[in-house]
């Protein structure tokens, strides 16, 4: 059975661009053999990330997550069973934050920064979504 699961959480300490590279290779190179894809948002201390595979291994990468002190105020936004993957084709792609249009942000949210914490999991979700769509994503296959 397929899952999707949408995330939040902020970074204990500062996360530069090699940190940020260092995490979606780990993952590009560990999801595969655990049937996870997904993609990651990171701006201003704030993961947003999205993962999909088989129910067991979506909630064991989530819980390895959640406990990792790296991350802090990890808060689960959106839970569901799926048909089919929407991400199918990243092991871990990230969203390039530096190219998205401020108004984007706006359309969903008080102010154009990335806060799911403001937010219900179906907005972060919609959002989620244009990001995608919009912002070029890195870290491809």
């Amino acid at each position: 059975m397929l899952v999707r699961l949408m995330y939040a959480s902020r970074a204990v300490a500062a996360v530069d661009q090699a940190a940020l590279v260092a995490i979606l290779r780990q993952s590009k190179a560990a999801n595969p053999g655990h049937g996870i894809t997904g993609v990651l948002c990171f701006s201003e201390g704030i993961f947003l990330q999205v993962l999909e595979g088989g129910r067991s291994a979506v909630n064991r990468l989530y819980n390895r997550i959640a406990a990792d002190p790296r991350h802090t105020q990890v808060e689960l936004l959106k839970y569901e069973e799926i048909g089919e993957r929407r991400f199918a084709g990243w092991s871990m792609g990230q969203v390039n934050m530096a190219r998205l249009n401020p108004a984007l942000l706006l359309k969903y949210s008080e102010r154009a920064t990335l806060d799911p914490y403001a937010v219900s999991g179906q907005v972060s979700m919609a959002l989620f979504e244009e990001l995608v769509a919009t912002a070029s994503v890195v870290g491809q296959p």
